[in-house]
């Protein structure tokens, strides 16, 4: 299958689809922090490019609930935002997942389908992640594990901390790639080719 993994410039889930086979690309405005097959570009673009299944990590700086007590000086940036998100939700991709943090995508656009933890996919840490979804089916824990930290909220700050919260966790990636996936293998991305965007 062709994947779009947008707004990641790591490049985490991108990898975990491309190792089950897949025919993965991520997207973002700033390069990718794994080399790899990656389309440094605005996302809306690349939205028609044909593919089955995208995923969405728009960013959360004007939508996240905790940030709500600047929420009044940025009302033009909300709106903005809000409506990059209402387009990502309606792009021509028949599988959609869009991610964010408890935010206000949920009184604005509609509730999210689910919220994850990280410590039901093998990390012992809190962060509340919501899904939207449309034709996909909920993510499955993989492996429940102590510990509640709530390891980004309490890293110090500096100029890349938003990066360290913005990254998806291993343990999430590989679950969207085996549930979300359908088991492909390496032979059928072989056989499929390479998409061609550069």
């Amino acid at each position: 299958m062709r994947i779009l993994v947008a707004c990641e410039f790591s490049g985490i889930v991108r990898e975990a689809f491309r190792e089950r086979g897949h025919d993965a690309w991520s997207c973002d405005l700033l390069p990718t922090e794994i080399p790899g097959q990656h389309i440094q570009d605005d996302v809306l673009r690349h939205l028609d490019d044909g593919w089955d299944i995208a995923i969405f990590h728009p960013p959360c700086t004007h939508l996240a609930v905790s940030g709500a007590r600047w929420f009044k000086g940025k009302l033009g940036e909300q709106q903005q935002a809000l409506e990059f998100v209402r387009r990502l939700l309606n792009a021509p991709v028949p599988q959609i997942a869009l991610e964010n943090p408890v935010s206000i995508i949920s009184s604005h656009i509609r509730k999210p389908d689910q919220i994850i933890q990280p410590w039901q996919f093998g990390h012992g840490e809190t962060k509340a992640t919501c899904l939207w979804l449309k034709g996909l089916p909920k993510l499955q824990p993989t492996h429940i594990v102590d510990g509640r930290v709530h390891r980004v909220h309490c890293a110090p700050p500096g100029p890349d901390r938003w990066k360290e919260r913005s990254r998806t966790l291993p343990g999430i990636a590989q679950a969207m790639a085996d549930q979300w996936g359908g088991g492909v293998n390496n032979q059928s991305f072989h056989a499929t080719g390479n998409s061609g965007h550069a």
